[in-house]
């Protein structure tokens, strides 16, 4: 069965730190680029970070927003990709999804259709 759980989320204070896992089953996810969005309530759904596949040129990407806060880091043993969150923002909270893209190495923060497979999200509140 192919899957990706996330994982991590909580409640938090601003200027805290979380770190969200993606943990893949069924497949390699070291294969794949890899990017994690977030949906506010009533907003669309955006891009945070991505990391493209390791047969790729294994680059990372950030939105501005949390550019300097966050960082994307894949653990091959694990089947994992982390996305470590600090100095956290009230509007940062969100529901975070991890996603797979299926047809290209290089990543994008776009929610591309090549992004076909998703995790079932975390939430993530920051507030005092």
């Amino acid at each position: 069965q192919l899957q990706l759980v996330e994982s991590g989320g909580g409640l938090v204070q601003p200027g805290g730190s979380l770190r969200l896992s993606c943990v893949a089953s069924g497949f390699t996810l070291d294969d794949y680029a890899v990017g994690w969005f977030r949906q506010a309530p009533g907003k669309e759904r955006e891009g945070v970070s991505c990391i493209s596949s390791r047969n790729s040129d294994g680059s990372t990407h950030y939105t501005d927003s949390v550019k300097g806060r966050f960082t994307i880091s894949r653990d091959n043993a694990k089947n994992t990709v982390y996305l470590q969150m600090n100095s956290l923002k009230p509007e940062d909270t969100a529901v975070y999804y991890c996603a797979v893209d299926g047809v290209f190495r290089l990543c994008s923060l776009h929610a591309r259709p090549s992004y076909d497979r998703w995790g079932q999200g975390t939430q993530v509140t920051v507030s005092s």
